[in-house]
C-alpha cells in the first residue's frame, strides 16, 4: 500500500488574489469551490498537480520548508522571472547565494518559489 498525490495546499489570506496570480502564473484554470477556498487544475494539455488554495485568518510569518520549482517553456528564466514580477511577484532572499542557478521569487501573500534555469 501506499498513498497518491492528491493536490498541493496553499494557505491564503485572499483565495481570490491567490487564484488570480497563480492561474496566470501556471496556465490554470479555478475548477472547484468548496468551504471558502478554491481548486485549480492545470488547463487542457497542461503538466501539473492540482492546487487547492485554503482560506486562513493568519497571513504567512516564516520561510516555508516545503516549495514550488517552476521551469520556464519557451522563454528564457529571465524572461519567466520578468513574466511573474509582472504578475505581481517579488524577488525573496531566503538565504541563497549570489552564484545559484535559480531565481528565488514570492508570490502576493510571500510564499516562495523558485524559477529553475530552463531545461532541455
Amino acid at each position: 500500500m501506499s498513498s497518491r498525490f492528491s493536490s498541493l495546499a496553499l494557505d491564503a489570506v485572499d483565495v481570490e488574489s491567490q487564484a488570480k496570480f497563480w492561474t496566470q502564473a501556471l496556465g490554470y484554470r479555478i475548477a472547484e469551490e468548496f468551504d471558502g477556498g478554491l481548486g485549480l487544475m492545470p488547463e487542457d494539455g497542461v503538466l501539473g498537480p492540482p492546487i487547492d488554495i485554503i482560506p486562513v485568518p493568519d497571513a504567512k510569518t516564516a520561510k516555508l520548508r516545503l516549495h514550488i520549482d517552476l521551469v520556464p517553456e519557451g522563454c528564457t528564466q529571465q524572461e519567466e522571472v520578468d513574466r511573474m514580477l509582472a504578475l505581481g511577484a517579488v524577488r525573496a532572499d531566503v538565504g541563497q547565494g549570489p552564484d545559484v542557478p535559480w531565481v528565488v521569487l514570492a508570490d502576493p501573500e510571500g510564499n516562495e518559489f523558485c524559477i529553475l534555469s530552463a531545461r532541455d
